[in-house]
Protein backbone atom coordinates (compact mmCIF):
# COMPACT_ATOMS: atom_id res chain seq x y z
CA UNK A 1 0.00 0.00 0.00
CA UNK A 2 1.53 3.06 -1.08
CA UNK A 3 0.44 7.03 -0.46
CA UNK A 4 1.67 10.28 -1.66
CA UNK A 5 1.42 13.20 0.95
CA UNK A 6 3.65 15.70 -0.18
CA UNK A 7 5.29 16.25 -3.18
CA UNK A 8 8.66 14.65 -2.20
CA UNK A 9 7.60 11.89 0.57
CA UNK A 10 5.66 8.98 -0.25
CA UNK A 11 4.40 6.67 2.49
CA UNK A 12 5.11 2.86 2.05
CA UNK A 13 3.32 0.07 4.21
CA UNK A 14 5.67 -2.46 5.63
CA UNK A 15 4.40 -5.85 5.12
CA UNK A 16 7.13 -8.56 4.88
CA UNK A 17 9.25 -9.02 8.20
CA UNK A 18 12.12 -7.77 6.38
CA UNK A 19 10.39 -4.18 5.88
CA UNK A 20 8.99 -4.62 9.28
CA UNK A 21 12.60 -4.64 10.88
CA UNK A 22 13.62 -1.75 9.03
CA UNK A 23 10.56 -0.16 10.22
CA UNK A 24 11.08 -0.83 14.08
CA UNK A 25 15.43 -0.04 13.33
CA UNK A 26 14.17 3.70 12.65
CA UNK A 27 14.44 5.48 15.60
CA UNK A 28 18.74 4.28 15.93
CA UNK A 29 18.77 6.35 12.72
CA UNK A 30 16.60 9.51 15.24
CA UNK A 31 18.69 8.58 18.83
CA UNK A 32 21.54 7.13 17.92
CA UNK A 33 23.20 10.08 19.42
CA UNK A 34 21.21 11.02 22.17
CA UNK A 35 23.02 9.81 25.10
CA UNK A 36 19.53 9.59 27.32
CA UNK A 37 18.31 6.89 24.58
CA UNK A 38 17.92 3.32 25.63
CA UNK A 39 17.33 1.68 22.60
CA UNK A 40 14.62 -1.40 23.06
CA UNK A 41 15.29 -4.96 22.76
CA UNK A 42 14.23 -5.20 19.01
CA UNK A 43 13.80 -9.15 19.25
CA UNK A 44 10.74 -8.60 21.16
CA UNK A 45 9.79 -5.48 19.40
CA UNK A 46 9.60 -7.67 16.60
CA UNK A 47 7.25 -10.56 18.37
CA UNK A 48 4.99 -7.31 19.18
CA UNK A 49 4.75 -6.46 15.72
CA UNK A 50 4.16 -10.06 14.47
CA UNK A 51 0.41 -10.73 13.49
CA UNK A 52 1.17 -14.59 14.69
CA UNK A 53 2.89 -13.59 17.81
CA UNK A 54 2.15 -10.47 18.68
CA UNK A 55 -0.49 -10.29 22.19
CA UNK A 56 -2.24 -7.36 20.44
CA UNK A 57 -3.40 -9.24 17.24
CA UNK A 58 -5.73 -11.48 19.33
CA UNK A 59 -7.87 -8.49 19.86
CA UNK A 60 -7.16 -5.79 17.53
CA UNK A 61 -5.08 -4.89 14.37
CA UNK A 62 -2.34 -2.65 13.37
CA UNK A 63 -0.57 -1.68 9.94
CA UNK A 64 3.11 -0.03 9.56
CA UNK A 65 3.82 2.77 7.74
CA UNK A 66 7.31 4.41 6.54
CA UNK A 67 7.67 7.76 4.82
CA UNK A 68 10.22 7.51 1.97
CA UNK A 69 12.13 10.61 0.99
CA UNK A 70 14.48 10.38 -2.54
CA UNK A 71 14.36 6.36 -1.51
CA UNK A 72 15.63 7.16 2.15
CA UNK A 73 13.52 6.35 4.96
CA UNK A 74 12.88 9.75 7.01
CA UNK A 75 9.65 8.32 8.96
CA UNK A 76 7.55 5.64 10.69
CA UNK A 77 4.43 5.16 11.76
CA UNK A 78 1.77 2.81 12.79
CA UNK A 79 -1.92 2.65 12.63
CA UNK A 80 -4.08 0.34 14.87
CA UNK A 81 -7.18 -0.16 16.18
CA UNK A 82 -7.89 -2.02 19.09
CA UNK A 83 -11.42 -3.22 18.44
CA UNK A 84 -12.18 -4.67 22.32
CA UNK A 85 -11.36 -1.63 23.78
CA UNK A 86 -13.43 0.29 21.30
CA UNK A 87 -16.35 -1.30 21.91
CA UNK A 88 -15.94 -1.56 26.15
CA UNK A 89 -15.90 2.03 25.57
CA UNK A 90 -17.88 3.12 22.85
CA UNK A 91 -15.45 5.08 21.11
CA UNK A 92 -14.02 4.63 17.65
CA UNK A 93 -10.45 5.41 18.23
CA UNK A 94 -7.52 4.66 16.10
CA UNK A 95 -4.06 4.42 18.25
CA UNK A 96 -0.81 5.30 16.49
CA UNK A 97 2.62 4.64 17.36
CA UNK A 98 5.91 3.93 16.74
CA UNK A 99 5.61 6.96 15.06
CA UNK A 100 9.58 8.57 14.42
CA UNK A 101 10.64 11.14 12.87
CA UNK A 102 13.82 13.30 11.35
CA UNK A 103 13.47 17.09 12.75
CA UNK A 104 11.52 17.79 9.64
CA UNK A 105 8.26 19.27 10.02
CA UNK A 106 6.52 18.25 6.62
CA UNK A 107 7.69 14.37 6.97
CA UNK A 108 5.93 14.24 10.61
CA UNK A 109 2.71 15.66 9.35
CA UNK A 110 2.93 13.57 6.20
CA UNK A 111 2.63 10.76 8.57
CA UNK A 112 -0.11 12.25 10.55
CA UNK A 113 -2.09 12.87 7.34
CA UNK A 114 -1.95 9.76 6.14
CA UNK A 115 -2.95 8.01 10.00
CA UNK A 116 -5.74 10.52 9.50
CA UNK A 117 -6.69 9.29 6.10
CA UNK A 118 -6.46 5.80 7.35
CA UNK A 119 -8.68 6.02 10.02
CA UNK A 120 -11.36 7.97 7.88
CA UNK A 121 -11.40 5.15 5.69
CA UNK A 122 -12.19 2.73 8.69
CA UNK A 123 -15.13 4.88 9.86
CA UNK A 124 -12.46 5.89 12.85
CA UNK A 125 -13.14 9.69 14.53
CA UNK A 126 -9.67 10.64 16.24
CA UNK A 127 -6.25 9.13 16.35
CA UNK A 128 -5.01 8.53 20.10
CA UNK A 129 -1.27 8.08 20.91
CA UNK A 130 1.48 7.49 20.99
CA UNK A 131 0.83 3.58 22.14
CA UNK A 132 3.28 0.70 20.36
CA UNK A 133 0.90 -1.85 20.37
CA UNK A 134 1.37 -2.06 24.55
CA UNK A 135 -0.42 0.55 26.99
CA UNK A 136 2.38 -0.38 29.29
CA UNK A 137 5.85 0.04 27.42
CA UNK A 138 7.61 3.27 26.56
CA UNK A 139 3.96 5.38 25.78
CA UNK A 140 3.19 8.90 25.25
CA UNK A 141 5.80 11.98 24.41
CA UNK A 142 8.49 13.41 27.19
CA UNK A 143 7.29 16.76 27.57
CA UNK A 144 10.04 17.32 31.00
CA UNK A 145 12.78 15.34 32.62
CA UNK A 146 15.77 15.35 30.00
CA UNK A 147 18.31 15.13 32.72
CA UNK A 148 18.52 11.19 33.16
CA UNK A 149 17.84 8.15 30.98
CA UNK A 150 14.64 6.54 31.40
CA UNK A 151 13.41 3.50 33.59
CA UNK A 152 12.40 0.47 32.69
CA UNK A 153 9.08 0.88 30.43
CA UNK A 154 9.56 4.12 29.93
CA UNK A 155 9.58 6.43 26.88
CA UNK A 156 12.00 9.16 25.85
CA UNK A 157 11.69 11.20 22.70
CA UNK A 158 13.08 14.02 20.94
CA UNK A 159 12.04 17.34 22.12
CA UNK A 160 10.49 18.59 18.83
CA UNK A 161 8.07 15.55 18.93
CA UNK A 162 6.15 17.95 21.01
CA UNK A 163 6.87 20.86 19.29
CA UNK A 164 5.19 19.36 15.99
CA UNK A 165 2.69 17.23 17.41
CA UNK A 166 0.98 20.35 18.87
CA UNK A 167 1.69 22.24 16.36
CA UNK A 168 -0.32 19.80 13.92
CA UNK A 169 -3.46 20.24 16.62
CA UNK A 170 -2.89 17.81 18.27
CA UNK A 171 -3.92 18.11 22.19
CA UNK A 172 -3.72 16.42 25.58
CA UNK A 173 -5.84 12.64 25.02
CA UNK A 174 -5.92 12.33 29.00
CA UNK A 175 -4.10 13.45 31.81
CA UNK A 176 0.12 13.65 31.91
CA UNK A 177 1.49 10.39 33.05
CA UNK A 178 4.56 10.93 35.71
CA UNK A 179 7.35 9.37 37.30
CA UNK A 180 8.74 10.28 40.80
CA UNK A 181 11.87 9.75 42.78
CA UNK A 182 12.36 9.21 46.53
CA UNK A 183 16.06 8.00 47.88
CA UNK A 184 16.25 5.02 49.80
CA UNK A 185 18.01 7.08 52.32
CA UNK A 186 14.70 8.33 53.09
CA UNK A 187 13.32 4.87 54.07
CA UNK A 188 15.87 4.97 56.66
CA UNK A 189 14.87 8.24 58.08
CA UNK A 190 12.41 7.99 61.17
CA UNK A 191 11.79 11.93 61.51
CA UNK A 192 11.88 12.76 57.81
CA UNK A 193 8.83 11.96 55.57
CA UNK A 194 8.74 9.13 55.77
CA UNK A 195 8.18 9.24 59.71
CA UNK A 196 4.02 8.70 59.09
CA UNK A 197 4.96 5.70 56.95
CA UNK A 198 6.61 3.71 59.23
CA UNK A 199 4.21 4.85 62.68
CA UNK A 200 1.58 3.39 60.01
CA UNK A 201 3.25 0.70 58.80
CA UNK A 202 4.25 -0.52 61.88
CA UNK A 203 0.52 -0.10 63.61
CA UNK A 204 -1.01 -2.69 60.90
CA UNK A 205 2.10 -5.25 60.88
CA UNK A 206 1.12 -5.18 64.68
CA UNK A 207 -2.68 -5.90 64.32
CA UNK A 208 -1.63 -9.10 62.25
CA UNK A 209 -4.52 -9.00 60.09
CA UNK A 210 -2.65 -8.43 56.59
CA UNK A 211 0.36 -10.62 55.92
CA UNK A 212 3.05 -9.79 52.90
CA UNK A 213 5.05 -12.15 51.25
CA UNK A 214 7.04 -12.25 47.97
CA UNK A 215 6.19 -14.04 44.83
CA UNK A 216 6.13 -17.67 45.02
CA UNK A 217 8.39 -18.30 41.63
CA UNK A 218 7.65 -21.49 41.38
CA UNK A 219 3.73 -20.84 41.04
CA UNK A 220 4.10 -17.92 38.71
CA UNK A 221 1.39 -18.63 36.06
CA UNK A 222 -1.11 -18.63 39.76
CA UNK A 223 0.43 -15.25 40.81
CA UNK A 224 -0.56 -13.81 37.55
CA UNK A 225 -4.07 -14.81 38.31
CA UNK A 226 -3.98 -13.52 41.54
CA UNK A 227 -2.97 -10.32 40.11
CA UNK A 228 -5.58 -10.40 37.62
CA UNK A 229 -8.23 -9.30 40.17
CA UNK A 230 -6.86 -6.96 41.57
CA UNK A 231 -5.33 -5.06 38.27
CA UNK A 232 -9.01 -4.94 37.23
CA UNK A 233 -10.64 -3.86 40.79
CA UNK A 234 -7.89 -1.40 41.62
CA UNK A 235 -7.31 0.07 38.03
CA UNK A 236 -10.99 0.34 37.09
CA UNK A 237 -11.55 2.86 39.53
CA UNK A 238 -9.61 5.05 36.86
CA UNK A 239 -11.21 6.86 33.75
CA UNK A 240 -11.55 4.96 30.75
CA UNK A 241 -10.03 1.83 32.60
CA UNK A 242 -10.38 -1.24 30.45
CA UNK A 243 -10.32 -4.71 32.04
CA UNK A 244 -6.42 -5.91 31.42
CA UNK A 245 -6.44 -9.56 29.01
CA UNK A 246 -4.65 -12.29 30.60
CA UNK A 247 -2.89 -12.55 27.80
CA UNK A 248 -1.67 -9.19 27.60
CA UNK A 249 -0.70 -9.12 31.70
CA UNK A 250 1.09 -13.27 30.47
CA UNK A 251 3.61 -11.22 27.80
CA UNK A 252 4.36 -8.19 29.61
CA UNK A 253 5.33 -10.67 32.13
CA UNK A 254 7.38 -12.75 30.03
CA UNK A 255 9.19 -10.03 28.81
CA UNK A 256 10.01 -8.65 32.32
CA UNK A 257 11.02 -11.74 33.76
CA UNK A 258 14.34 -11.97 33.45
CA UNK A 259 14.29 -8.78 35.04
CA UNK A 260 12.62 -9.49 37.75
CA UNK A 261 13.87 -10.33 41.22
CA UNK A 262 10.86 -12.27 42.77
CA UNK A 263 11.98 -10.68 46.37
CA UNK A 264 10.08 -7.36 45.10
CA UNK A 265 7.18 -8.89 43.49
CA UNK A 266 5.56 -8.41 47.14
CA UNK A 267 1.49 -9.43 47.77
CA UNK A 268 -0.65 -8.54 50.65
CA UNK A 269 -3.15 -11.09 52.21
CA UNK A 270 -5.78 -10.86 54.78
CA UNK A 271 -8.37 -13.82 55.48
CA UNK A 272 -6.20 -15.82 53.04
CA UNK A 273 -7.43 -13.66 50.51
CA UNK A 274 -4.73 -11.20 48.14
CA UNK A 275 -5.78 -7.50 48.87
CA UNK A 276 -2.71 -5.98 47.19
CA UNK A 277 0.37 -5.95 45.44
CA UNK A 278 3.25 -4.20 44.47
CA UNK A 279 6.07 -4.78 41.90
CA UNK A 280 9.48 -3.45 41.94
CA UNK A 281 12.17 -4.01 39.45
CA UNK A 282 15.92 -3.52 39.55
CA UNK A 283 16.23 -0.72 36.61
CA UNK A 284 18.34 -2.73 34.09
CA UNK A 285 17.91 -0.08 31.91
CA UNK A 286 21.07 1.49 33.53
CA UNK A 287 22.22 -1.95 31.50
CA UNK A 288 20.04 -1.95 28.88
CA UNK A 289 21.51 1.55 27.78
CA UNK A 290 24.99 0.27 26.95
CA UNK A 291 23.34 -3.43 25.01
CA UNK A 292 22.49 -1.52 21.35
CA UNK A 293 19.35 -3.02 21.82
CA UNK A 294 21.13 -6.40 21.13
CA UNK A 295 20.80 -5.87 17.56
CA UNK A 296 23.98 -7.62 16.81
CA UNK A 297 25.48 -11.08 18.64
CA UNK A 298 28.32 -9.01 19.97
CA UNK A 299 25.72 -6.73 21.65
CA UNK A 300 25.81 -9.47 24.22
CA UNK A 301 29.21 -9.59 24.78
CA UNK A 302 29.57 -5.91 24.91
CA UNK A 303 26.38 -5.29 27.61
CA UNK A 304 27.39 -8.67 30.22
CA UNK A 305 29.69 -6.75 32.40
CA UNK A 306 27.16 -4.30 33.00
CA UNK A 307 24.75 -6.81 33.62
CA UNK A 308 26.72 -7.99 36.50
CA UNK A 309 26.34 -4.89 38.58
CA UNK A 310 23.48 -3.76 40.80
CA UNK A 311 21.60 -1.50 39.33
CA UNK A 312 21.34 2.05 41.51
CA UNK A 313 17.97 2.15 40.93
CA UNK A 314 14.44 -0.25 41.58
CA UNK A 315 11.42 0.95 39.61
CA UNK A 316 8.17 0.78 41.46
CA UNK A 317 5.54 -0.13 38.45
CA UNK A 318 2.56 -0.95 40.07
CA UNK A 319 1.04 -0.63 43.81
CA UNK A 320 -2.38 -2.23 43.62
CA UNK A 321 -5.01 -2.54 46.29
CA UNK A 322 -8.55 -3.65 46.06
CA UNK A 323 -10.72 -0.49 46.45
CA UNK A 324 -12.77 -2.02 49.41
CA UNK A 325 -9.66 -2.14 51.18
CA UNK A 326 -8.12 1.11 51.06
CA UNK A 327 -7.52 3.10 54.30
CA UNK A 328 -6.67 -0.14 56.48
CA UNK A 329 -2.77 0.69 55.58
CA UNK A 330 -2.04 -2.09 52.80
CA UNK A 331 -0.82 0.24 50.56
CA UNK A 332 1.74 1.75 53.42
CA UNK A 333 2.51 -1.66 54.60
CA UNK A 334 3.53 -2.83 51.20
CA UNK A 335 5.47 0.34 50.42
CA UNK A 336 7.21 0.24 53.55
CA UNK A 337 8.07 -3.69 53.26
CA UNK A 338 9.44 -2.76 49.79
CA UNK A 339 11.44 0.27 50.85
CA UNK A 340 12.90 -1.54 53.52
CA UNK A 341 14.38 -4.43 51.13
CA UNK A 342 15.71 -2.06 48.78
CA UNK A 343 17.53 -0.31 51.22
CA UNK A 344 18.86 -4.01 53.15
CA UNK A 345 20.06 -4.93 48.68
CA UNK A 346 21.65 -1.01 48.56
CA UNK A 347 19.40 0.05 46.10
CA UNK A 348 20.20 4.50 46.00
CA UNK A 349 17.07 5.42 44.53
CA UNK A 350 12.97 4.29 44.29
CA UNK A 351 11.97 5.39 40.42
CA UNK A 352 7.82 5.23 40.73
CA UNK A 353 6.54 5.43 37.17
CA UNK A 354 4.61 5.02 35.15
CA UNK A 355 1.39 7.14 37.01
CA UNK A 356 -1.05 9.00 35.69
CA UNK A 357 -2.06 12.16 37.76
CA UNK A 358 -5.60 11.15 37.38
CA UNK A 359 -4.40 8.24 39.99
CA UNK A 360 -6.41 8.36 43.13
CA UNK A 361 -3.67 6.66 45.05
CA UNK A 362 -0.07 6.24 43.72
CA UNK A 363 0.53 10.06 43.70
CA UNK A 364 -0.73 11.10 46.42
CA UNK A 365 0.94 8.46 48.52
CA UNK A 366 4.23 9.18 47.18
CA UNK A 367 4.30 13.05 47.24
CA UNK A 368 3.44 12.16 51.21
CA UNK A 369 6.55 10.30 51.28
CA UNK A 370 8.90 13.09 50.00
CA UNK A 371 8.55 12.17 46.41
CA UNK A 372 9.20 14.34 43.64
CA UNK A 373 7.66 14.39 39.87
CA UNK A 374 11.38 14.08 37.60
CA UNK A 375 9.29 13.20 34.33
CA UNK A 376 6.20 13.72 32.61
CA UNK A 377 5.07 11.79 29.48
CA UNK A 378 1.50 12.60 27.39
CA UNK A 379 -0.58 10.82 25.22
CA UNK A 380 -2.30 13.01 22.46
CA UNK A 381 -5.21 12.87 20.65
CA UNK A 382 -6.65 14.56 17.51
CA UNK A 383 -10.68 13.80 15.78
CA UNK A 384 -9.74 13.06 12.22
Amino acid sequence: MRGRMAADIEIVQATTQRERRRFLAFPWQIMRHDPLWVPPLLAELEQRVDPERGAWFRHGSAEFFMAMRAGRLVGTICCAVDEERNAFLGLADCIFGFNHFVPDYKVAAALWDYAAAWARARGLEKLFGPYHLDYEDGYGILIEGYDRPPTLLCGHTPPYYREFIERYGFAPGHEQNVALEVTTAAFRDQAGPMAKLHRVAEAVRRRGKIIVRAARWEDWDAEIDRMLPLLHAALGTLPDAVPWRRESLEQLARGMRHFIDPDFVLFAEMDEQVVGCVVGLPNWNEALIHANGLRYPWDRLRVWPWFRRQPECLCVKSILVLPDRWGLGVDALLFHELGKRAVEKGYHWVDLSVTGLENPMTVRLATRLGARIYKRWQVYSKKV
